[in-house]
């Protein structure tokens, strides 16, 4: 069984370049038609406008293509962004695991990687469900945690996100990681403090740390930006028998088939 990432995407290609192409379009236009009035004041002449409205109105084709033209490129970027992911993962996993934290096998050959937000519920009962299956599989598989915190619907993803980075720093990633998800409806400083207290972290290391944690937070989310990946949780796995995105509930499958 093989997947790769770029066939993920592909299902949906024809419906997101229809979207965004009539949405650049759109964009296009207002953003002339608003501008040119202000612009008037500055002494630009009112004929150009009308002119470069008019040529809008008679070539919106030429728009369109060029529109279109650019997103190809943006689409086989993507593509050739996730192959050589999926590459790396496959050849040197080390490069795509990089200082990120990581659980279960050590020595296994499946590896999967998770793009996770603190505060995001379904990433709560995905949580859930890999901890069992890391009970069930000890020796059969390596998660390694990625970040990437939806801060624009979760104001606690990146502190709760930076307050574990700096538990990792401790070597306690995973024990703070767990408190996190059980107590994801009280996430704020307040237990962030008290779940650093209860593992007994050194409290003065971890504020300071907490201040430290952004680069590595932007690393993984420049990787998930890289990638496509614009929601959580995300998971994708490399293991003798599947190399791709995969959902969580095809994960058990691929361990049960994995050497």
């Amino acid at each position: 069984m093989s997947f790769s990432m770029s066939k993920f995407f592909d299902s949906f290609s024809p419906l997101i370049q229809y979207m965004r192409t009539w949405a650049a379009i759109s964009l296009l236009c207002l953003v002339i038609t608003w501008s040119f009035p202000a612009q008037a004041a500055s002494r630009i002449d009112p004929q150009l406008e009308q002119q470069v409205l008019q040529i809008i109105r008679e070539h919106p084709q030429a728009i369109i293509e060029s529109v279109q033209a650019y997103q190809q490129q943006q689409q086989q970027k993507l593509k050739q962004a996730q192959q050589t992911f999926l590459q790396d993962l496959k050849t040197n996993p080390q490069t795509v695991i990089g200082e990120s934290p990581t659980t279960g096998s050590i020595q296994s050959k499946t590896v999967l990687i998770e793009f996770s937000d603190f505060q995001c519920p379904y990433c709560a009962e995905a949580h859930k469900t890999l901890k069992q299956l890391l009970a069930k599989y000890p020796d059969k598989v390596k998660l390694v945690y990625k970040n990437l915190p939806l801060i624009s619907i979760h104001a606690e993803a990146l502190p709760s996100a930076a307050a574990a980075w700096a538990a990792y720093q401790q070597g306690k990633f995973w024990e703070y990681h767990d408190a996190l998800f059980t107590n994801q409806k009280q996430l704020g400083k307040a237990l962030y403090l008290d779940i650093a207290k209860k593992l007994n972290l050194d409290l003065s290391k971890f504020k300071r740390d907490l201040t430290l944690a952004t680069p590595a937070i932007t690393k993984d989310i420049q990787l998930a930006e890289k990638l496509g990946v614009s929601g959580t949780p995300f998971f994708v796995i490399n293991s003798p028998t599947f190399s791709g995105v995969v959902q969580l509930a095809d994960i058990e499958n691929i361990l049960t088939g994995a050497k």
